[in-house]
């Protein structure tokens, strides 16, 4: 099996335009955010957005890009590891009542995305 290392990503400015080979497809990475984030409700952006929120709140850097697998969401400078956890009552589909909130947080192995293993 072989080896990769990880894929070193640089932060965007939604500028970068989509081209097949010289030409520009007429559409950038903007365009797709807006296409696929703007519901800031969805379950899966609202987690991201929220994982945002409380770094700005924190003081924390935010000039990265965010790594998708770490154990944890955040690092304080003090060295505290911060996982953020969000929910809604209501939701973007059509609901017969308010959507029953509930975290459920067994112990488990962290996942090391710098070593690609199970801690």
């Amino acid at each position: 099996m072989p080896h990769l290392p990880p894929i070193e990503t640089a932060r965007k400015t939604g500028t970068e335009e989509f081209r097949a080979g010289e030409t520009s497809l007429g559409f950038d990475l903007q365009d797709f955010w807006s296409w696929s984030v703007s519901d800031l409700v969805s379950n899966a952006t609202r987690g991201i957005l929220a994982e945002y929120l409380v770094a700005r709140a924190l003081g924390l850097e935010v000039d990265s890009v965010r790594r998708e697998w770490d154990a944890f969401d955040h690092r304080t400078p003090e060295g505290t590891k911060v996982e953020v956890k969000s929910a809604a009552y209501i939701q973007t589909w059509r609901q017969k009542d308010f959507s029953n909130i509930m975290f459920r947080v067994p112990p488990t192995r962290g996942w090391d995305a710098g070593r690609a293993s199970c801690s």
